[in-house]
């Protein structure tokens, strides 16, 4: 017989408690091991370092109809880090953190699809401003903008390289090089689809992410498309109905033609006269006009419908052409004397015509199943009496007045515009990984379009900058200082 452990036989408890011990070791720490392999029930990442925090206010994130109280918004490295933080959990000691209160709503950055730099001053033709307007944009919540046909394109590029460099505060520039078409100064009529296909390429190393056609035949259109879809850039076009040698947007969707501006075409415009002087007495009743307006959803193209462009040619809509911001304090005191000379300007009583038509023909289109094809464009070259920059705001309002819901109107101006230029997967909607471009708006837009027109904060890549800032560091600074440089302004 093996001798008894006297220790064991003095305290037999001591066996069973270690034994108890060790199973009660494993119960608890079993799951703990199965658990730390899973998901289930780990927290919250921890906040990177310097992150900004937007906390309080309402969210439109620009996915759906509705905006609903803001869960907490956590933007770090240019993108949104996170949507819905708890606010009881501690912020890094140098965390930006932006309270809102009230019906302060923060929703997308707003895209301008048709957003010209150009400026006409002096009376003597267009030059593109690369000074005060991309400041102009970002203030208004603009933070992307495609030109839609550039005058100086190089000057244009070498804006695009300083914004993303950030030497300079400015919008996103999707730029769209030189206009493809008659618009272009010194356009050769007999350019051959070799020639412009070797544009095409040209301007696709140079950083165009689009083209733009205007003035364009049939088979240069042609080439055009062709060539940009190689490469995987989208066109648009300002198009015509087939007379005189323009293009009908019908044939042009047919080509394979990514997005049209102003004119559906069809065959609510006929050939045998100008698309203007159908449009001006066009109706939803017209023949041709639903039959175009399917074809544009049957293929998918995006319509940028630029309501407002033809009002500041017109009576201007007082509603909608008020001014919200002196707009004519960013002149310099020399350009303003300039441009105050040539004002009132003459009302074109057809593009007055145009303008009450085309909100009539919007609401048409949009009732017909085409509002996720809408974009938002402002189409406005100043010539200094408004300044494009503000146009969105217009744009967005004469929507909601055409009968457009707000929330509709919101994505137009967003994620539509993300969409046709092909940048979705990354701008267009607040939502965890896409790029932080957002505006924070002092009142509800479902409740009132012109919210949107009082920005107290943007937000672009992260960056976070006050709009009234940025719009006194530019009072003043729009146009030549004086006679030493006013041929510097003439094309």
């Amino acid at each position: 017989m093996m001798p008894t452990n006297p220790r064991s036989a003095r305290f037999p408890f001591r066996r069973t408690a270690r034994l108890a011990v060790t199973v009660g070791l494993l119960l608890v720490l079993l799951p703990m091991l199965f658990l730390s392999g899973c998901d289930v029930g780990e927290g919250p990442p921890p906040l990177p370092d310097g992150a900004l925090v937007i906390q309080g206010g309402w969210l439109f994130d620009g996915t759906g109809d509705e905006r609903v109280p803001n869960p907490g918004i956590v933007i770090a490295d240019s993108v949104v880090h996170q949507v819905g933080l708890d606010r009881q959990a501690s912020l890094p000691p140098n965390a930006r953190v932006v309270e809102l209160t009230g019906q302060q709503t923060v929703i997308p950055g707003i895209f301008d699809l048709h957003a010209h730099y150009a400026v006409d001053l002096l009376g003597a033709g267009r030059i593109d401003d690369t000074s005060v307007y991309p400041t102009v944009f970002l203030a208004n919540g603009v933070t992307s903008t495609f030109p839609a046909g550039e005058v100086q394109p190089e000057k244009m590029r070498d804006l695009r390289l300083r914004i993303e460099a950030g030497e300079e505060p400015g919008p996103r520039l999707f730029n769209s090089g030189p206009y493809f078409g008659t618009w272009r100064a010194g356009w050769d009529q007999e350019i051959s689809p070799d020639s412009i296909r070797a544009e095409v390429d040209h301007w696709v190393e140079r950083g165009a992410h689009g083209f733009k056609a205007k003035g364009i035949s049939p088979a240069h259109l042609e080439a055009l498309i062709e060539a940009a879809h190689a490469h995987g850039r989208t066109v648009t076009g300002h198009l015509g109905s087939g007379f005189r040698g323009s293009v009908n947007p019908r044939d042009a969707i047919h080509m394979g033609i990514d997005r049209v501006e102003h004119f559906k075409g069809g065959d609510a415009m006929p050939a045998d006269r100008s698309a203007y002087a159908s449009l001006e007495e066009m109706t939803p009743d017209t023949p041709g006009f639903r039959e175009i307006g399917e074809l544009f959803i049957e293929h998918g193209v995006h319509y940028n419908a630029t309501l407002t462009a033809y009002g500041y040619f017109g009576e201007r809509d007082p509603e909608v052409y008020e001014y919200f911001w002196p707009e004519m304090e960013l002149l310099t005191p020399y350009a303003r004397e300039e441009v105050e000379a040539r004002l009132p300007r003459n009302v074109l009583d057809q593009f007055e015509r145009i303008y009450w038509v085309k909100r009539d023909l919007l609401a048409a289109f949009h009732d017909m199943g085409g509002g996720h094809l809408i974009t938002l464009g402002t189409d406005h070259p100043s010539w200094g009496e408004y300044v494009s920059g503000f146009g969105a705001h217009r744009e967005m309002h004469a929507m909601v007045l055409a009968g457009l819901p707000p929330a509709q109107v919101l994505r137009i101006a967003t994620i539509n515009g993300a969409r046709a230029l092909g940048v979705d997967d990354r701008l267009g909607t607040i939502e965890e990984g896409k790029l932080a471009d957002l505006v924070i708006l002092r009142a509800d837009p479902l409740e009132d379009i012109r919210a949107t027109r009082e920005p107290r904060w943007v937000v672009r890549g992260g960056e976070l900058y006050d709009p009234e800032a940025l719009l006194e560091g530019v009072r003043g600074r729009l146009g030549p200082s004086g006679p030493a440089d006013h041929d510097a302004w003439i094309p």
